[in-house]
């Protein structure tokens, strides 16, 4: 078997494809390419047996095939080659292949590509077709609050949630929680899943913004496909906790605020803050508000005046900086909103103004002020 390609288109193909590969497979096979030539088409395959990646490109080939090549080996080769046409040879007795440039020739030893693993295939036609933009922008505003405590498995992954042709994206750590929605999409059927942080992670990597990416999904997995590019990933088979019940309903508190000055000054106030709990203090009144921290150990204090707009009664409440600042750098509006209702009740964080065809929603919860 032998085909011919651009050096350099192949090593983007093998770039996107290789974040499917893990870095510690449990089969030595799993630290390979599956390439499979059909006719002038260039099939690339990696997986972790939990995520795969599977794209295409337009080669030159003789004949009908597959291999499956060592990637290390393989991308380092490309990355140190200038763009140019290269060869890659296949022994089908053996699995060898020879790759020819113009400055030479690489050998390297390849496997049957017959027993490199089956990738699961999506049945059925597409629950949700999305513009690959927005589900960027979507996994973008949630994927941060996800957890990384494997023994809460359902909390590391993101919810998707497909219903009354919305779908809601919900990431959750049980300190902070963002809920996402794309409205007035064409959805066929209802239904919830849990998908992996790393498959997600990935997808914002092969995703293009012109790309509409068609959702598929079974009892096990999840499929999004583009016109050149598939991933797969196996479900999170967990339970998702019921966030709606943690969303508080009465919250007589509001207060607006530019994003962009509250930010800054919780970055400079964050620093005086106690680095165990990154807690800053918001003393809010009609029209500013106080933000202060201090470090016992250290002497450390800091505190800044902000102006505001402020409806309800004075309210003191504690947050963690860190989750502050990171959800004002998702939002992206001039001016947000925060919804607050007592110093032991988590507070919603929103954007002043909505877009007509989503909506986000954050919540943090307070940090216990020490008295």
């Amino acid at each position: 078997m032998r085909f011919s390609v651009s050096s350099s288109d192949l090593l983007k193909k093998l770039q996107v494809t290789g974040g499917a590969i893990g870095s510690n497979p449990v089969l030595p096979i799993l630290e390979d390419f599956l390439f499979t030539i059909k006719g002038n088409q260039l099939i690339i395959t990696a997986t972790d047996l939990e995520t795969a990646i599977t794209t295409q490109m337009d080669v030159e080939a003789d004949k009908d095939g597959s291999v499956a090549v060592p990637a290390k080996i393989l991308l380092e080769t490309l990355k140190a080659l200038p763009q140019q046409p290269i060869t890659v040879d296949v022994d089908e007795s053996n699995f060898n292949i020879e790759i020819t440039s113009s400055y030479g020739k690489y050998k390297l030893a390849g496997e049957n590509g017959e027993e490199f693993p089956t990738i699961p295939e999506a049945e059925g036609p597409a629950a949700l077709s999305i513009p690959g933009h927005k589900l960027t922008q979507g996994i973008n505003k949630t994927i941060f609050a996800t957890s990384n405590d494997e023994l809460r498995p359902a909390m590391t992954g993101v919810y998707f949630q497909l219903e009354n042709n919305e779908l809601t994206l919900v990431a959750t750590d049980a300190h902070k929680l963002v809920k996402y929605t794309f409205k007035e999409l064409d959805i066929t059927s209802g239904s919830s899943f849990i998908v992996p942080k790393k498959a997600l992670n990935l997808l914002k990597g092969i995703v293009g913004n012109s790309d509409l990416i068609e959702l598929k999904y079974n009892g096990s997995n999840v499929f999004f496909e583009s016109e050149h590019t598939k991933l797969s990933c196996r479900l999170i088979d967990e339970n998702y906790p019921n966030y709606r019940a943690v969303i508080p309903q009465n919250n007589p508190n509001n207060l607006h605020a530019n994003r962009q000055d509250l930010q800054n000054s919780l970055k400079r106030i964050a620093i005086y803050a106690n680095k165990t709990t990154n807690q800053v203090v918001l003393n809010i009144n009609n029209d500013d508000m106080n933000i202060s921290a201090q470090d016992l150990d250290f002497s450390n204090e800091a505190s800044e005046k902000l102006s505001c707009s402020y409806e309800g009664d004075p309210l003191t409440i504690g947050f963690n900086a860190k989750f502050l600042i990171e959800m004002l750098g998702v939002l992206e509006t001039d001016e947000i909103k925060m919804e607050l209702s007592s110093p032991t009740t988590a507070g919603i964080l929103l954007p002043a103004e909505e877009l007509e065809d989503e909506s986000i929603l954050m919540l943090v919860m307070p940090v216990m002020l020490s008295v």
